[in-house]
């Protein structure tokens, strides 16, 4: 496990990260305590020099101390101390320091945290005023005035910079949670929604087949060994066989094998005469590619429709009509069979009662409409209507 940088996990809490600005920082502290060493070195005589520089190489020293400190996030107290009395009795003795405060300021206030630092801060300040004012001989107020100041504005300023910066860090620490609770509730609503989806695709693929396959096995076993059960047995065959392609199919890509490829008329009534072998299809409008969802969606509601109607409605006719409209599709599954109250229709179960959710979950997830029209002994209407959508289909576009 890799350990946390000094600089970022250690330092005492509120206090502002050392990058940039403090190199800058550190680097014009070095320049002025060069420039006013050598300025204070020419206007007095060596034997006044003795002490300044003695107390100026402590100061440099403590002070490269206290920033080492400050990068690796170590306490500071006591050697910040320290370097705020070496620099108050240096600059009261030598005022041409006074310059060399506004690093020091920045570098108490990263350095060392709560009232010490402000106590550190008033201190450099004080002694600052103090140097400044002795330099004027004590006649020029704004040599005494203007450290206090520039002090205060330096605290105050830097309080709002480094309230500012916790005020960012705790919203984009906010937005981070946010973003990650997003995306577990997006990650959550995409399983959930890919449930339903291969949810609908099995039901529409492997569960109607097996049931329609069931029942001519049911009823060729009640009627065998007569020619109608040999029909039925071998239609059974067929559909199960539809069946196993369309489940190795919905293993891979979940498509449609054997009507993708074909023209979107031809598609409908080959899905619906695997259930409905006497299924009619009639067309209005001029056909032409529709969306490849938009295609993939009839096609599902066609192959639950039919087996609908092959397995509860009794029907003797069964009629498809695909229409196109300048911006949709329509399409009618029709049967005259025994019809029933939609209203009254049991909900999903074990035993079933999924197909007409499926249909409508799939419609209404383009975009488009389902409803369906029925009524005890009056038969069924199954209608759909989506957009049409960007033609995708290229092999249906070199057929239509």
């Amino acid at each position: 496990m890799t350990a946390p940088r000094p600089d970022q996990s250690s330092r005492p809490a509120g206090l502002p990260r050392l990058g940039s600005i403090d190199t800058a920082v550190h680097a014009g502290f070095a320049v002025l305590l060069v420039a006013s060493t050598v300025r204070y070195v020419m206007r007095h005589p060596p034997a006044d020099n003795v002490l300044v520089l003695c107390l100026a190489a402590a100061a440099s020293l403590l002070y490269a101390g206290v920033a080492v400190l400050a990068r690796r996030g170590l306490p500071g107290l006591a050697w910040m101390s320290a370097l705020v009395a070496v620099w108050a009795a240096l600059v009261i003795a030598a005022p041409s320091f006074a310059w060399c405060s506004f690093a020091l300021f920045f570098l108490c206030r990263a350095a060392i945290s709560g009232v010490a630092s402000y106590v550190a801060a008033g201190i450099i300040a004080v002694s600052t005023a103090a140097g400044l004012f002795r330099l004027s001989g004590g006649t020029d107020l704004a040599m005494l005035l203007g450290p206090l100041a520039v002090g205060a504005m330096l605290t105050l300023i830097h309080d709002r910079i480094r309230s500012d910066a916790e005020e960012q860090r705790r919203l984009h620490a906010e937005v981070s949670t946010a973003q990650g609770q997003l995306a577990a509730s997006e990650r959550r609503a995409g399983t959930i929604a890919e449930r339903e989806r291969v949810s609908r695709e099995i039901h529409d693929t492997v569960t109607q087949g097996l049931a329609s396959s069931l029942l001519l096995l049911e009823a060729a076993g009640r009627t065998w060994p007569a020619p109608a059960a040999h029909a039925d047995l071998r239609q059974a065959t067929s559909l199960l066989r539809d069946n196993l392609a369309e489940t190795r199919s919905l293993v891979h890509d979940l498509a449609s094998p054997g009507l993708e490829g074909s023209p979107l008329p031809e598609a409908l009534l080959t899905a619906a005469r695997r259930y409905l072998p006497e299924a009619r299809l009639l067309v209005t409008g001029e056909p032409r590619p529709v969306a490849a969802d938009v295609r993939h969606t009839l096609l599902r509601v066609v192959q639950s429709a039919a087996s609908n109607v092959r397995l509860h409605a009794s029907a003797t006719t069964a009629t498809l009509t695909l229409g196109f409209l300048p911006d949709a599709v329509t399409l009618d599954v029709y049967d005259d069979g025994a019809g029933f109250d939609p209203a009254a229709a049991a909900p999903p179960s074990d035993a079933g009662g999924y197909g007409l959710r499926a249909m409508r979950q799939r419609v209404e997830q383009l975009g488009g409409t389902f409803s369906v029209e029925s009524a005890p002994g009056e038969g069924t209407v199954v209608a759909a209507q989506l957009p049409a959508g960007p033609p995708v289909a290229p092999a249906e576009g070199r057929q239509a």
